[in-house]
């Protein structure tokens, strides 16, 4: 068994797994919202606490994972924990797994037929709570809100904008850092401040 492998995912898979399940359907309904994940867990380097915690959730073997090059290294401790099967092409891929943003239109972005088989992107970022900032809009959200992010590249909420037009598809984002994780989902408005 590989160093990688032989990591332990969660503790209590079914407990721990259900307290991130909630923290990502929380950041989902309120974009923005930095929430707690992955505190106790120790993935596989270059993965965070928190993107190795969404991983565990979200990824099983019904839900085909493009792998960011950046992140290959923790390829055996993701297949071997999540049963996932990783794809080459992001445009065969459920949910990408990112160290850099890639371009958003290269991911499945569902049909207005079935705008649920768009993907979900986990970007891991530096931080969350500073960095450049966004103003959000739209849906589980009664007013404006300022969301900062390090690690999001120049121009970002061009491309998001671009993503968000295509509404109902699209792709919905989960950024993590450390042991926290933010969501944007495609019903978001982002503009940078």
């Amino acid at each position: 068994m590989s160093t990688a492998v032989s990591q332990p995912g969660f503790a209590d898979p079914v407990s721990d797994a259900q307290a991130c399940f909630r923290a990502v359907l929380d950041a989902m309904a309120r974009p923005g919202q930095v929430r707690r994940a992955g505190s106790d867990l120790t993935p596989p380097a270059p993965l965070a606490p928190a993107t190795g915690a969404v991983l565990l959730t979200l990824a099983d073997y019904d839900t085909p994972l493009w792998l960011d090059p950046a992140a290959l290294s923790a390829s055996e401790w993701i297949a071997f924990h999540c049963g996932v099967t990783v794809v080459e092409k992001r445009s065969d891929c459920s949910i990408a797994l990112a160290l850099s943003l890639p371009e958003l239109s290269s991911l499945p972005a569902g049909t207005h037929e079935l705008p649920e088989s768009a993907a979900t992107l986990i970007l891991q970022v530096k931080a969350l709570g500073r960095g450049t900032s966004y103003r959000l809009t739209g849906p589980g959200l009664r007013e404006p809100a300022l969301f900062s992010v390090e690690g999001l590249p120049r121009g970002f909420s061009a491309s998001w904008h671009e993503n968000h037009a295509l509404f109902p598809c699209g792709v919905d984002l989960i950024l993590c850092a450390g042991s926290t994780l933010a969501a944007l989902p495609r019903s978001v408005s982002v503009e940078e401040v």
